[in-house]
């Protein structure tokens, strides 16, 4: 579990810096609103994969819900942080007449069976929600699923929906929009504490990035737990995949949605993805990454991401109800 705690801090801290661009979308209803009514959810599988089922109502549709980096479960939780995120977002969901299932990836939580949490790659986690995909289907009776990913699951279920006919449409929440090798170079680059490991960090990506593997023995101690040899066939893929491209590449209805307190991934990574699909972009002004009303401060900010019982900012889930009510 330590071992994964390292990739996610590598492969989810996206600090880029925000940038304006014309023509977007600013979501403007009123901030955090009081917590849902209460709905019953039961336990789904998936194959060895588990989930949460919340059925909103007969005949509505449906949402597969796919957390983030890391050792992070269904309810948007990693570890000591509890912001029970995605618990939220669903649960608010049901109350505008959608159903939802939040899924635990496989290897972890209720979906261990699955599986080492380790040994994934871009194309098993598109295997897997394809799965989800049609099991929300057959469970809900409707003719399609939307699939909705946050943080780094903005990318998988992009990968999953490529080719599909029964995705109504992909949403992306706080999603990367550069590929993960860029900004991992970047973030080094930021630290003026990493100089003395730039170059031998380097060399590593530029392997992983031409597929092949490293050998992390003779690397600072810094370093090798950042490439450690279980997660490398997991950094190989997600180093090959771009995600604003592969988003692109989908032809069903996109909506892409990003907090402009968001400290882990920036407005320019959003806009990215927005302009490079033609999805629908929609900012939340002081949404952090965890769906939070938060201030921009950092000590703030990141105290939102232990915060179990206060509520997402509700122009979050107006967003994704208009969304998926339009395109039904």
């Amino acid at each position: 579990m330590f071992k994964l705690r390292l990739l996610a801090a590598a492969a989810s801290a996206f600090m880029l810096l925000a940038c304006g661009v014309p023509n977007m979308k600013i979501a403007n209803a009123e901030t955090n609103a009081a917590p849902s009514e209460a709905f019953n959810e039961t336990e789904i599988s998936s194959g060895d994969l588990s989930g949460a089922y919340i059925n909103a109502d007969q005949g509505a549709p449906i949402v597969v819900i796919v957390p983030g980096s890391g050792p992070t479960d269904r309810d948007g939780n990693n570890g000591g942080m509890v912001s029970n995120a995605l618990k939220f977002l669903a649960e608010d969901l049901a109350s505008k007449g959608i159903s939802s299932i939040r899924v635990d990836k496989r290897g972890l939580f209720s979906s261990a069976r699955a599986g080492s949490p380790n040994a994934v790659r871009v194309d098993i986690y598109g295997e897997d929600y394809r799965a989800w995909a049609k099991t929300a289907i057959e469970t809900s009776g409707q003719p399609c699923a939307f699939l909705l990913g946050h943080s780094e699951g903005g990318l998988m279920v992009s990968a999953a929906a490529l080719g599909q006919e029964n995705i109504c449409g992909v949403i992306t929440m706080a999603a990367p929009g550069f590929r993960l090798s860029d900004v991992l170079r970047a973030q080094l680059k930021a630290n003026p504490a990493n100089r003395p490991l730039l170059k031998q960090a380097e060399k590593a990506i530029v392997a992983l990035e031409a597929g092949e593997r490293v050998d992390v023995s003779k690397m600072h101690s810094a370093l090798q737990g950042l490439f450690y040899p279980e997660v490398q066939d997991f950094l190989i893929s997600i180093f090959a995949a771009d995600p604003a491209q592969i988003l692109a590449a989908i032809d069903a209805p996109k909506l892409v949605i990003q907090g402009e307190h968001d400290l882990q991934v920036s407005k320019e990574d959003a806009q990215r993805l927005a302009e490079m699909s033609g999805g629908e972009l929609v900012l939340v002004p002081k949404m952090n990454h965890v769906l939070k009303t938060a201030p921009k401060r950092r000590s703030a900010n990141f105290k939102a991401y232990n915060s179990p019982d206060t509520p997402i900012d509700a122009r979050v889930t107006d967003a994704v109800a208009t969304f998926i009510h339009g395109h039904k």
